[in-house]
């Protein structure tokens, strides 16, 4: 019999002589042994998942602040970390579960402008613009200068020109993001966005900093006044990099909007690639934000015909502003999957692949509000925050034809940004945007994991320690994978988890995408896992819808279809070992009312002609690729060249 090993004394507690010994005992057992009890002392992988916004605005963006947004940064924060806020309408926020990080991207172009002017700021009155400006926010006339600074942006001019500002607002910047930022809980990145617009042509890209702010304080944002150049943004970057010793990546988004210019095929100047320019893309965008308000960007229904989820939340009739139609031909540049395609044919090229990135969402909000859901959707700006109006608004209205304007009504309650690493700080992080283990989703805070190798069983996708054996064994999400053994084809493990508090999941799919012989690129799209008793054809594909549950009367729907999980083991059947590849995996939630529906229960309204009401939320993982031999080896000693 065990001997009891705690004894009251006086009130007081001793451990007894006898299980002090055993203690001992063990202590040398374990020692002699060289073992611990613990199975998790050395493991290092990522275990968690965390989700964030990498592109939330201010009223310290000029074209919020000057358009009337009143909240600034603290309130960013504030409400990201999950407290009860008022919006800048007069309504009560709060999140449903707080964001894990945060980057406020205000843009670098005259950024703090509306605080100055709001402080009138003695500063202002070094500049002609400034001294007319302030004198319309005396009168109560601030839209005036609105429309006066929109006029200076298009034309690529800074109408203050202050380096002095620029520091100070920098300064502040990087006290804001210190001040809130709590290693374990909540973090905050220093960052802004770069805001290029050539032609109303979208180029912009958001500046993430992994350092704080002893670096960061080394230098001042590069905006859009410097040059709309991304090639001179990347310079900034690794001057920033050879400068402080510190890290730093930028993340492009919205080629939807860019008209071809985002994943074109030659630099801003109109020259073809060279390996410099790939090898320096490749290192300062290691991420592509595919899923947002103003469109998602995944792929297109007219460059992936046998694809029936890519037409979802599209825009793509102009460029950013509704001043130029789009045409096809611009398509072929401007979506992430065809991007990834492209990055293959390149990279037999040139060596190097310039469009190897991984894939996130993030709201890209000018109301300082992070929302992602539909039942809780605040609008891209102040203006489009819940109102029985906001479904007459137009965001974008456009001044050459009605049919490039972008109504309130089109826009998305979208995305995240999922994260898989070991914790909740700025290096960590980073690092896993850096190593594009991460994914997009948009909107739900579901999960998904996934792994590549060659030897994986089909039973290990339910095994307990899947992730372990997923890292020893293979690549997670955003890796390359190795050449495999002689007759060999990738296997893939893949897990996905709903959001607990959202629908259940329809289907887990994989999207590959080769390079043929020819040079020519491909893809397909394979269902690997559905949910219910439905299932998948020889082709690769499950021909039957999931269901619908909807009520759009209520603006309701039930999960009594679907499937609160789902897993999927997948060899792939049509491998060629000398053919580059990729692959992705994307995660169909069951469909739920659209923001639009809620809009029109909570307000007894009818919404405009065409206007969708229910959504398909989802999540794309980044890509893993596959690279042959010899093409494998050249691309592992440019990686090293690149540090």
């Amino acid at each position: 019999m065990r001997p009891y090993g705690i004894i009251a004394i006086a009130g007081a507690l001793t451990v007894s002589p006898c299980l002090a010994q055993e203690f001992t005992l063990h202590e040398d057992d374990y020692a002699e042994r060289g073992r611990k009890y613990s199975p998790y002392v050395d493991e290092h992988f990522p275990q968690n998942v965390y989700f964030g916004d990498t592109h939330l605005h201010t009223s310290w963006s000029a074209d919020a602040g000057l358009a009337g947004a009143t909240l600034g940064p603290e309130f960013a924060y504030r409400v990201s970390r999950g407290e009860t806020v008022t919006s800048q309408t007069g309504l009560p926020f709060k999140l449903v579960r707080p964001l894990d990080f945060l980057v406020v991207a205000d843009h670098a172009e005259n950024i703090g402008i509306y605080d100055y002017l709001d402080r009138a700021d003695p500063i202002l009155e070094q500049s002609e613009n400034g001294r007319k400006w302030l004198e319309y926010f005396r009168k109560g006339e601030g839209i005036k200068a609105a429309y006066e600074w929109s006029a200076f942006n298009a034309k690529g001019q800074d109408p203050i020109d202050s380096p002095e500002m620029r520091s100070r607002v920098w300064e502040r910047v990087i006290e804001n993001a210190e001040k809130y930022n709590e290693p374990g809980v909540f973090t905050t990145f220093i960052g802004y966005e770069w805001t290029s617009g050539p032609g109303s042509n979208n180029l912009h890209r958001n500046v993430i900093f992994r350092d704080g702010g002893e670096r960061a304080r080394q230098v001042v944002p590069f905006s859009a006044f410097d040059s709309d150049d991304p090639e001179d943004l990347w310079a900034y970057l690794k001057a920033y990099e050879d400068k402080t010793g510190g890290r730093v990546f930028a993340i492009p988004h919205n080629g939807n909007l860019s008209n071809g210019m985002m994943f074109m095929l030659e630099t801003f100047d109109g020259e073809p690639f060279d390996k410099d320019y790939a090898e320096r893309r490749q290192r300062f965008e290691r991420v592509v934000e595919v899923t947002q308000p103003k469109g998602t960007g995944e792929a297109h229904p007219l460059l992936s015909l046998d694809d029936e989820f890519a037409d979802f939340e599209l825009m793509d009739k102009s460029n950013l502003t509704g001043t130029v139609a789009k045409t096809p031909e611009m398509i072929k540049t401007e979506y992430a999957r065809e991007a990834l395609k492209l990055g293959l044919a390149e990279e037999a090229r040139l060596g190097v692949n310039p469009f190897k990135f991984g894939m996130i969402g993030s709201t890209d909000s000018h109301n300082a509000i992070p929302w992602t859901r539909e039942e809780n959707w605040f609008g891209k700006i102040h203006f489009v925050e819940p109102s029985p109006h906001r479904r007459d608004g137009y965001f974008i209205e456009s001044a050459v034809d009605p049919a490039y304007s972008i109504r309130d009504v089109d826009l998305g309650a979208s995305g995240l940004a999922a994260v898989w690493a070991p914790e909740n700080t700025r290096e960590a992080i980073w690092d896993a945007f850096a190593r594009r283990e991460v994914f997009a989703t948009t909107g739900s805070r579901l999960r998904v994991r996934v792994f590549a190798g060659w030897d994986f069983e089909e039973s290990e996708v339910q095994r307990p320690d899947f992730a372990r054996q997923g890292y020893a064994r293979g690549v997670p999400m955003g890796g390359d994978l190795r050449p495999g053994p002689e007759g060999a084809a990738p296997r893939f493990m893949v897990r996905a988890l709903r959001d607990p508090d959202g629908a259940n999941l329809d289907r887990i799919q994989i999207i590959k995408g080769w390079l043929n012989a020819d040079g020519k690129t491909r893809e397909r799209i394979y269902d690997v896992a559905v949910s219910g008793d439905r299932s998948i054809g020889a082709d690769g594909r499950c021909k039957e819808p999931v269901g619908n549950t909807v009520d759009l009367a209520n603006a309701t729907y039930t999960n009594d279809i679907g499937a609160a999980v789902l897993s999927a083991y997948w060899k792939d059947p049509d491998f060629d070992p000398t053919r580059s590849a990729f692959y992705y995996v994307r995660v169909i939630e069951i469909p739920t009312p659209r923001w639009t529906a809620y809009d029109a229960k909570f307000f007894g309204i009818d919404m405009p002609e065409g206007a969708a009401m229910e959504v398909t939320d989802r999540a794309y993982t980044s890509p893993i690729w596959y690279t042959p031999k010899a093409k494998s080896t050249a691309a592992a000693q440019g990686a090293i060249s690149n540090g």
